[in-house]
């Protein structure tokens, strides 16, 4: 698109992106009705920092559904109702709305299976017009957690804060029974150092911090 369009006058929308698991047994087959676990809130979130990335060109992105079908926000039975992982992840990532992208570089290790391979990290950042930096950060590799240098240029950091979404283990999920198994909690693991940052970030996990 480059090549052909420098200017960018052409945009990108990506419809319908999000996993397609089996659905739960007993339900519709038609109505792909799934689970949603906290691999599927890892999906979201990297999903979310490649929109980020190349937000000059994908200037839309819908996931497929939103209440009970694939990687949707929130399963319903009858008069109850959770919110799942993915959701979690698209509220953590409202602060990157109606902002400025930031350029983020990433050096990390690779989280590899018998011939394939990713970063084990994935990251976007943004500001906002009060000056203050959003940093996502997904770490998809199920068993190895990592202390991350932040280096931010531009700006002397003094406040920080954050939150994390992780579990035990990646099928962990919200259900009627437990609709809280998997949420956000507050980070306490983080500092300043040197030129920026530094955050320790655990294995299978959705990180978004604040930095002013």
């Amino acid at each position: 698109m480059d090549k052909h369009d420098p200017q960018k006058q052409v945009a990108l929308i990506v419809d319908e992106w999000g996993a397609w698991h089996n659905v739960e047994p007993g339900t519709n087959p038609g109505f792909l009705y799934q689970q949603n676990t906290l691999r599927d809130a890892l999906v979201a979130g990297i999903t979310l920092n490649i929109f980020n990335n190349h937000c000059d060109r994908v200037r839309m992105a819908c996931i497929a559904q939103t209440v009970n079908v694939l990687q949707s926000m929130i399963l319903t039975q009858d008069e109850r109702m959770l919110l799942t992982p993915s959701y979690h992840v698209f509220e953590m990532y409202r602060l990157h709305q109606d902002t400025l992208m930031l350029p983020v570089e990433v050096e990390c290790e690779r989280y590899g299976h018998q011939t394939e391979s990713i970063p084990s990290l994935s990251a976007s950042a943004s500001r906002s017009d009060d000056g203050k930096v959003h940093l996502s950060i997904c770490n998809s590799h199920p068993t190895s957690a990592w202390t991350v240098a932040v280096d931010v240029r531009g700006m002397s950091p003094q406040v920080m804060r954050g939150r994390i979404l992780t579990a035990s283990h990646l099928n962990a999920c919200n259900t009627f029974e437990d609709a809280e198994e998997v949420k956000p909690v507050e980070m306490d693991t983080a500092g300043f150092g040197g030129k920026g940052i530094r955050l320790e970030i655990p294995s299978k996990s959705v990180t978004v911090v604040e930095i002013s």
